[in-house]
């Protein structure tokens, strides 16, 4: 631990380089990040005091990534609108209920064609079920679509997806860990987590005016402190509660971006964001072993394709039972396609529950792959929703032939 300083500043150098690269190219600068990751950690080289196995200051570097998942949601959330999202309650939960089940079939129709025992499958469905939060947040802040239209749906699905892991997680580690699990107690965990974000929403809508007098405060510094503090503590409670940290950090944006002090909230937090949110996506490179991923290259690429697939589908679904336009319909699809960290915890738990090893590599590669096409393909989805419109037709009106016979009747020869 005596050149900790070092090595994270060693780190912050490597991220630089990473995301100056990333612009020369005019890419997403997640996939910089994570490569960049994946190039160091236990299995790179030591060069005298420069140690790029990042060894010891690992832990911290994993902190202060998570730190950047609460930053990214909690930016996202104050770019976003909680009355809006409360009156869609109903088109969220029908939308996120199409992407969870389709999504979770293909996952377990997935693992079952592979071959895997039951155990493995339902972590192999896991795995290829739930977005990434972070990747999500940092690609609609990047390219600027916090106000689209269908950001709507995507945060909606975002959060109804956490219900479903906080349930997910109970029955796997009741299954993988004890042996049992109760219906009883998995029941309660969900209920507990859907109350408390509506709660949350419902009461921090109410508490406004009083934030707004409270939050009154001249001093920059003494003002962060507060917001930093409430946002902390909301995270740190709601992973007690068995909802995602990066939940709770997400809810305390929308309840602050209904205040008057949110365009002061963003100025003073962007730094902290980027800084620390690319921090988080090194650090998710760090887990990674490339030497490890060989065997797992075809069952990764078969689960991408399907992955794609589903996701696009569900998408389209989602949008269009909430009434929106098939083209933000297909930015859905094409939005929340990236995997990360969750997917990541899933492969954990398979892992402590004694299951195949051939999970974690699985994973890692599946992750990969996605965290580096999903950004892509919501950059160039304008391209994307072209060819696809012209090869099946998405838009029924827009690609609807002219009606000759009345051309012809306007126009007799």
């Amino acid at each position: 631990m005596e050149h900790i300083v070092l090595e994270i500043g060693l780190a912050i150098c490597l991220i630089a380089v990473a995301g100056w690269l990333s612009t020369k190219l005019r890419f997403s600068v997640v996939p910089f990040y994570i490569l960049i990751g994946m190039a160091v950690g236990p299995h790179a080289p030591k060069f005298g005091a420069f140690d790029f196995r990042f060894i010891d200051s690992a832990p911290l570097i994993e902190f202060m990534g998570r730190l950047g998942v609460l930053f990214l949601l909690f930016y996202l959330g104050l770019e976003f609108s909680v009355g809006r999202l409360i009156k869609s309650g109903r088109s969220i939960a029908v939308g996120g209920t199409i992407y969870i089940a389709i999504n979770f079939t293909l996952g377990l129709l997935f693992g079952w064609l592979s071959g895997f025992p039951l155990n493995e499958t339902l972590v192999i469905a896991g795995i290829t079920t739930i977005s990434s939060s972070a990747i999500v947040a940092k690609v609609l802040v990047d390219l600027k679509r916090t106000a689209n239209a269908e950001t709507e749906m995507i945060l909606g699905i975002i959060m109804f997806e956490d219900v479903f892991l906080a349930v997910y997680i109970s029955i796997l580690s009741g299954l993988l860990l004890s042996g049992a699990t109760s219906v009883g107690g998995i029941i309660l965990s969900a209920l507990l987590s859907l109350g408390f974000m509506l709660a949350f929403l419902i009461v921090g809508r109410k508490a406004v005016p009083w934030l707004n007098r409270f939050l009154n405060i001249r001093s920059n510094e003494v003002f962060l402190l507060f917001v930093f503090g409430f946002l902390t503590v909301v995270a740190g409670f709601s992973e007690t509660i068995h909802v995602a940290e990066a939940i709770g950090a997400l809810l305390v944006g929308l309840v602050l971006a209904e205040t008057e002090h949110r365009h002061r909230i963003e100025k003073l937090i962007l730094p902290f964001r980027d800084f620390f949110g690319a921090l988080f996506f090194f650090s998710f490179g760090l887990t990674i072993d490339p030497l490890t991923l060989g065997g797992a290259v075809w069952l990764s690429l078969g689960a991408v394709l399907l992955t794609l697939a589903g996701n696009y589908v569900a998408g389209m679904l989602a949008g269009r039972s909430a009434g929106l336009s098939p083209k933000a319909s297909s930015n859905i699809g094409l939005t929340i396609v990236s995997r990360g960290e969750f997917s990541i915890i899933m492969a954990n738990l398979g892992k402590a529950g004694g299951l195949m090893t051939v999970l974690q590599p699985f994973a890692a590669l599946y992750v990969l792959i996605l965290a580096i096409l999903g950004p892509l393909l919501t950059k160039e989805s304008k391209l994307v929703y072209g060819v696809l419109n012209r090869w099946f037709k998405l838009d029924a009106t827009a690609a609807a032939p002219p009606d000759r016979s009345k051309a012809q009747e306007n126009h007799p020869a």
